[in-house]
């Protein structure tokens, strides 16, 4: 079997020319193949014959192409999935997409999920968002070689809401979710079916990347540095996979479950026409209540679940998702060099552009009303915590030669001792930028050397901070007077009164967290969700321990 297993992969790889200029085209694949970097060798996790699944599919990750501009296709990697054992609606494709199918799955189940890996480098998959245990999460020491198969199975214990499920193979996370691997995870209780809120044809996935294409209608990605250093970025907004999207609606409500499953790009969502926006629930589910703000800021990895009402709306009328201007997350370094390092990309970060547009086809009279209350989001007070007063550090540092956090690059089961944490304790954090002031030390609190000058200040940018693991609660946000001009200009944009796993940190913002850490020992991941920089290792762990 393994021989037979072999002789398809290379047969596979010969008839692909993508799979030949793959491994062209990153030399270090080789390489990562034979000892994946420091890696123990991990063998792929088989099915479990004590585990009875409710559900099961084949997920593949493999080569392809797709039609995304008009011409000739675009090479991608995407997912693929086969449905074994569950309901029918578990995968959904999203036509001509070369994003991976729509997963749906309901708190309790036990789902049974066999990764087939037909790239030809390693690859691993992570579900962003959702609470499992450390040898389900995905982490880079579980990436399997070409032609092997991954088990992973795990009981679906999160509440209804939005997660991710993409790659995340040591350096290699950003190229490949670039190159189309990538999909939408969507989980269901019965809190939220209680609520009636729009579904079926009336719920619509906005996947919201940014891609760079070739006169060949090929991929472009990041050639040098400087891309990295400030995350790549594209000049052409997709949606759901397709340039200039439009949906036709009727003039009711709908339910919009958006994602930004771009690279680097960050996002100031409002309609063209002024309509407020009505957020319902954001990465960990509902809010408690709707949220209506002017405009909302998404990075990388968030989620937003909005209530779109077309209402009274006549046929023929549109509406359009924007991305509005603001300022103060790229380095001040890189504005003052006139955006040398942006390459003068046509979609400066920043600048005003179309997401995508809504046209009203059709007028109907019935239509579901918002509902006051949503959910019951069960909070941890500060007197529930470990540590009130000494919360534990995630120090962001930046150089032009380093992104790192609490002081060091990421570094395989090396946790400092804030890193270390006790299993079923409930932890409070405090995200900071520390320019100089060597953050893993441990319990600097608000007085600690922040908000440095010189060169750190000079580098300082924005980033999505991404903790693997249970989704925490923001507990307060606060901003240094020199980035007050910047931050007016995003402040009104953030959504905290939910249970987030991302959060967006700006420049000079210190941002404290309250997150549980409960159910499952060993190490799991927090990093940078700018993919470049978490390539770059700006990725530390946490080692949840029950015992010494």
């Amino acid at each position: 079997m393994a021989s037979a297993t072999n002789i398809q992969r290379r047969r596979f790889l010969g008839q692909s020319t993508f799979g030949l200029a793959a491994f062209a085209s990153f030399p270090n694949i080789l390489s990562a193949m034979g000892d994946m970097q420091g890696f123990p060798k991990e063998a792929p996790n088989k099915a479990s014959a004590n585990f009875k699944a409710d559900v099961e599919f084949d997920l593949f990750c493999s080569l392809g192409s797709v039609a995304i501009l008009p011409g000739q296709q675009t090479k991608v990697q995407h997912y693929s999935a086969v449905l074994k054992t569950g309901p029918k609606d578990t995968l959904i494709d999203i036509p001509g997409s070369y994003l991976g199918p729509l997963i749906n799955l309901h708190k309790g189940q036990k789902v049974r999920i066999n990764l087939h890996n037909q790239l030809p480098e390693p690859s691993v998959t992570h579900w962003h968002g959702l609470h499992v245990p450390a040898n389900m999460d995905g982490h880079p020491q579980y990436a399997i070689l070409p032609g092997a198969v991954l088990v992973y199975e795990f009981e679906v214990l999160n509440r209804a809401g939005m997660n991710i499920y993409h790659p995340h193979a040591h350096e290699a996370t950003a190229t490949q979710v670039y190159n189309g691997l990538a999909g939408a995870l969507f989980v269901r209780d019965e809190e939220e079916a209680a609520l009636e809120l729009p579904s079926s044809a009336y719920e619509l996935p906005i996947v919201i990347q940014d891609r760079r294409f070739d006169q060949q209608n090929q991929l472009v990605y990041a050639s040098n540095r400087h891309d990295h250093m400030v995350g790549y970025y594209g000049d052409q907004i997709l949606v759901n996979g397709k340039p200039n999207f439009q949906i036709d609606v009727e003039s009711r409500a709908y339910r919009l479950r958006v994602l930004n499953g771009s690279n680097a790009r960050i996002y100031k969502l409002a309609w063209d026409d002024g309509t407020p926006i009505t957020v319902i629930g954001v990465d960990g589910g509902l809010l408690e209540q709707p949220d209506v703000k002017p405009y909302v800021m998404l990075a990388p990895g968030e989620r937003l679940d909005v209530w779109a009402d077309f209402s009274g709306r006549n046929v023929g009328a549109q509406l359009v998702l924007r991305s509005l201007g603001f300022s103060g997350v790229l380095p001040k370094m890189a504005e003052r060099m006139g955006g040398m390092m942006m390459h003068a990309n046509k979609l400066p970060v920043g600048s005003d552009f179309s997401i995508f547009t809504a046209h009203v086809t059709k007028k109907v009279s019935d239509s579901p009303k918002l509902p006051s209350k949503l959910s019951t989001i069960a909070r941890h007070a500060l007197s529930d915590t470990a540590n009130p007063n000494n919360p534990l550090p995630i120090a962001i540092s930046e150089s032009p030669m380093a992104m790192l956090l609490n002081g060091k690059a990421y570094a395989f089961n090396d946790p400092l001792p804030t890193e270390r944490i006790k299993l079923n304790s409930i932890q409070l954090m405090e995200i900071f930028h520390d320019h100089g002031a060597g953050g893993h030390g441990g319990g600097m609190g608000m007085g600690g050397m922040k908000h440095g000058g010189g060169m750190g200040m000079m580098m300082s940018m924005a980033h999505p901070i991404h903790l693997h693991g249970q989704q925490f609660q923001i507990v307060s946000r606060s901003i240094n007077a020199n980035h007050a001009e910047d931050y007016a200009t995003v402040r009104d944009g953030f959504i905290d009164s939910g249970l987030k796993d991302t959060v967006l940190v700006m420049p000079g913002e210190t941002v404290r967290i309250i997150k549980p850490f409960q159910d499952f020992t060993g190490l799991f991941m927090y990093h940078c969700h700018n993919l470049e920089h978490e390539d770059m290792g700006m990725m530390r762990e946490f080692l949840i321990y029950d015992k010494v």
